[in-house]
């Protein structure tokens, strides 16, 4: 009978908010040693302590796996991988899925540990673990920087969004007739002519020409604009009440663009350090945002074994569901929503500078495609050329 070598040691980590519970065995099925670690600097060092003990004992590589990177584990993850420690990540959709079909008889956070030490003795036969286990590559560090700013940059254009339409239903309430001097509240112009209040909007309807024409961004034609308004103007009995709090999200529409603004000149001087950016960005129509937002969440290309696997990934692709006579197709759950949402923009824009990409897209409405429906065939192939050319670091050239 053939005899089971051990080839190296596993490490399974339960993720928590505050503490980890941590599983080391062999991959014979062995369980060295269990665990548990608090999020704490004394934690980390307990638990580095503890797998170079019996790495050095067993004299094997480590290889760890964990559930949530980039999550709660932070920076544990960082600190792993700056220990050249194999690093996997435990997909929480198909470990449901492996669970569905391996059930265990009790749940706990210290089973659960064990758990992804079954996961790595069974990955090696077994495809349903092969699959729960991803691997986690190093990442060049301006495309992490690009993930982190760009996350941060789509939170404070979601808030402004939301603040600027707090602060147009509040006007349209207490001064009827005040959002016809723009189409948009949040232009700058229109913002300082606000900020020139006291306390009540009503001084807006009193300024004379001399003051509005001191106002930052209002030229000639905007003061006609409000002097038209304040010929008409009225004011509801709430204006009084309202009137600060229409205030203060002026001022923090403003802070936010200022927000943006820096976060855009950091995001910029990021992406001309990053092969990957640099690469996407030669797209026509890929701009700054969409692709910052790309090549931070998708870090390198070497995470994904074919192009198929990044369509799946960029929400490009769909996975069948037919069966029998019935035809169909389904969205996969392990999407990314923020590089869909990046490419849906960047394509739509591509296809409008690129005749060959618009030409396609006007074959799939033909075909009685939706908008969406079309743009993401597009995207399909672009994923295609995309993998291609971070592959062969090449930019993109038409033909």
């Amino acid at each position: 009978m053939e005899q089971f070598i051990t080839s190296e040691m596993l490490v399974s980590l339960d993720i928590g908010c505050y503490k980890h519970n941590v599983a080391i065995g062999l991959d014979d099925g062995k369980l060295l040693d269990e665990f548990e670690v608090e999020h704490t600097q004394a934690g980390f060092n307990k638990f580095f302590t503890k797998i170079e003990y019996h790495r050095l004992s067993h004299r094997l590589p480590v290889s760890i796996a964990m559930e949530g990177y980039n999550g709660h584990a932070r920076p544990l993850d960082r600190m792993i991988r700056a220990r050249n420690y194999r690093l996997f990540n435990i997909n929480n959709l198909k470990l449901s899925r492996f669970k569905e079909i391996f059930p265990g008889a009790a749940k706990s956070d210290a089973i659960d540990a064990r758990k992804g030490l079954e996961l790595f003795q069974l990955k090696k036969h077994l495809p349903q673990a092969k699959d729960v286990l991803q691997e986690i590559y190093a990442t060049p560090i301006e495309n992490e920087q690009l993930k982190r700013l760009s996350r941060r940059r789509r939170r404070m254009v979601d808030e402004r969004v939301s603040v600027v339409n707090a602060l147009q239903s509040d006007l349209q309430a207490v001064c009827p007739g005040i959002l016809k001097m723009t189409k948009d509240v949040s232009q700058k112009w229109f913002l300082n002519f606000l900020m020139t209040t006291r306390s009540s909007l009503q001084e807006l309807a009193r300024k004379k020409k001399a003051s509005l024409l001191k106002i930052k961004g209002v030229g000639k034609v905007m003061v006609e604009r409000i002097i038209g308004w304040q010929n008409v103007a009225i004011f509801s009995d709430e204006v009084e009440l309202v009137s600060p709090l229409i205030l203060e999200d002026v001022k923090r529409i403003i802070d936010l663009n200022q927000i943006i603004q820096k976060l855009d000149e950091q995001l910029d001087e990021l992406e001309s350090r990053s092969e990957e950016a640099k690469i996407i960005r030669s797209i026509p129509g890929f701009g700054q945002t969409c692709t910052a937002e790309i090549a931070g969440e998708m870090g390198t290309v070497d995470r994904f074994a074919k192009e198929a696997s990044l369509a799946l990934y960029f929400g490009m692709a769909t996975l069948d569901k037919s069966s029998g006579v019935s035809r169909g197709s389904k969205s996969p759950k392990q999407v990314n929503p923020k590089i869909k949402a990046a490419m849906m923009t960047a394509v739509d824009h591509h296809r409008k500078m690129v005749a060959s990409s618009q030409a396609y897209y006007e074959k799939k409405r033909v075909e009685g495609k939706k908008h969406n429906q079309a743009i993401r065939a597009l995207g399909r192939h672009l994923c295609r050329v995309i993998f291609k050319m971070l592959k062969e670091k090449r930019e993109y050239k038409i033909i």
